[in-house]
């Protein structure tokens, strides 16, 4: 056992809120995102010997986070898995959700739409606020790339949300 591992645990539990929104933002269904943050974690603490103190642990487990959800996917091809849209009426308003709630929503189903190279980069840039350098570093493409799929997803954002209510 790896004499930093106890720390290593104590800092990936910090981390757990910026696992689960980058989840959520690589698997668009809630199970997915949250079995995808256990499987992370598991492999994190297997191989903890992998992680260099001093280093941005965040990129290290959000790289690991891509690495699974490939796997998952292409696994899922294998067993010929086909992906359904949710439920129409899963998000079916009762009069109480606010404007703000149904934007949350709409973006949220945009953003569940991309690709999944597009989705990594808005998860890692868009939301979490990492630079295209970071995000290039994490996702081990170069900067330029990050930069192009950010645009493309962008811009396929504002054509699937339309004009902005």
């Amino acid at each position: 056992m790896p004499d930093n591992l106890p720390e290593l645990r104590e800092a990936i539990a910090a981390l757990l809120p910026r696992l689960r929104r980058f989840g959520r933002t690589l698997a668009p269904r809630r199970e997915d995102a949250d079995d995808l943050v256990q499987v992370a974690i598991e492999k994190a603490l297997t191989r903890s010997e992998q992680w260099t103190p001093g280093t941005r642990l965040d990129s290290w487990m959000f790289r690991i986070m891509q690495n699974a959800w490939i796997d998952e996917l292409r696994a899922r091809e294998r067993r010929g898995q086909t992906f359904l849209p949710e439920e129409e009426g899963e998000h079916v308003s009762d009069g109480n959700s606010s404007g703000a709630q149904l934007d949350a929503i709409r973006v949220r189903e945009a953003v569940a739409r991309l690709g999944p190279e597009h989705r990594a980069v808005v998860g890692l840039v868009l939301v979490e606020g990492l630079s295209y350098q970071e995000a290039a570093d994490t996702l081990d493409v170069p900067v330029g790339t990050v930069t192009s799929r950010l645009a493309r997803a962008r811009e396929a954002l504002q054509q699937m949300l339309g004009e902005w209510p």
